[in-house]
């Protein structure tokens, strides 16, 4: 490829990249695959699941074996076969929860104790990666990964699932405390095109509302991630050329979005455009390339929940898994509410003198 395509390509970049998969479900089986392909070697799969007999035919690292007796820990699987499709990969599986906000950790001491030991195995790994690939079934699941990855400013690439449609997207990249980083800061251009790395959205800077347990009230078939079976390959590619693209970068996680699609000449990436965001819809095989600002009352990103993360750690994060409405009072949410509130009353309050 290099060498007859694309000279300035940086092979290097990529298979020294050490990625951690959060899911190693369909998207998490895809992107693995995917990754192997462009030569990535340095692979960390986390699940705390089991293959059961539903999986081998939509997620492509595991076969029927898998599923007998009670069935084997997906991460586990999953690194199995992957050593037997390629054996130089350094694969590791992580059998592992993600505390979440929503699903309260309550007040026991041992219910407490593992959250604790979730948090740190989450934390232990995000720092010893360069790329984290959000690929779990639920939003709140992203929260942790999200909060922790701006902490210590690590690449992060998201993927979600709809039953036709798809969305992919790099987190904006949150620079150390004090750290200058050098990249353009004039946005440019419509649909967000030309906004610096460092002042893109995460997932869930484009959300008024605080994570919350998605799962309740909810019948098993509405538990799980209902999609046709392509969408999961189109998104789990799209994932990881997405990071390629970025590697390719001068300014690697820095580098400004890009959402025209007519002419990709202006790219600095010599495999072309790096986008913000792609959301995909099969029932049109259309896709668009929005892109967002960073949103300064975010949940999971923004100034105020880092630094309260760096300043209480674990005691923080705790208050957020138990306590619904506390990411929402704490990063001013709350009170946007309140003042929608008011200002819909005085609408409706001139409306009365009129009349």
């Amino acid at each position: 490829m290099r060498w007859r395509l694309i000279p300035s390509l940086d092979l290097e970049a990529v298979s020294s990249t050490k990625c951690l998969l959060l899911g190693a479900g369909t998207l998490g089986c895809n992107v693995a695959r995917c990754l192997m392909g462009w030569g990535v070697r340095h692979i960390t799969l986390l699940d705390n699941s089991t293959v059961s007999y539903s999986n081998p035919v939509r997620q492509s690292l595991f076969t029927f074996h898998d599923c007998s007796s009670g069935g084997k820990h997906k991460a586990k699987a999953a690194v199995e076969s992957m050593r037997l499709i390629f054996p130089g990969v350094k694969a590791e599986a992580v059998d592992s929860s993600i505390p979440m906000p929503g699903h309260s950790v309550g007040t026991n001491a041992e219910a407490i104790q593992k959250a604790r030991k979730d948090v740190e195995t989450v934390e232990k790994l995000v720092q010893t990666h360069d790329v984290v690939f959000l690929l779990m079934d639920t939003r709140e699941s992203r929260w942790l990964p999200t909060l922790l990855t701006s902490a210590h400013s690590k690449i992060c690439i998201n993927a979600a699932l709809g039953f036709d449609t798809y969305m992919v997207m790099r987190h904006g990249f949150r620079p150390q405390p004090g750290t200058e980083t050098g990249s353009p800061g004039v946005i440019v251009g419509g649909c967000g095109s030309g906004i610096p790395g460092d002042q893109l959205g995460c997932y869930f800077c484009s959300d008024v509302v605080a994570p919350t347990d998605s799962t309740r009230d909810r019948t098993l078939d509405q538990q799980c991630t209902v999609s046709r079976p392509g969408i999961s390959m189109v998104a789990g590619a799209l994932a990881t050329e997405l990071l390629v693209s970025l590697l390719q970068h001068p300014l690697k996680a820095l580098a400004p979005s890009d959402s025209h699609t007519e002419d990709d000449s202006e790219s600095e990436s010599c495999l072309g455009l790096i986008p913000h965001q792609i959301r995909g819809f099969m029932s049109r095989f259309q896709n668009v390339l929005p892109a967002s600002q960073a949103f300064d009352k975010c949940t999971a990103c923004s100034p105020v929940v880092l630094s309260r993360y760096r300043e209480e750690g674990f005691d923080f994060l705790l208050k957020a898994f138990n306590t619904p409405n506390f990411l929402e009072d704490l990063t001013g949410l709350s009170q946007l509410y309140a003042e929608t509130d008011d200002d819909q009353v005085w609408e409706l309050s001139d409306g009365e003198d009129d009349m």
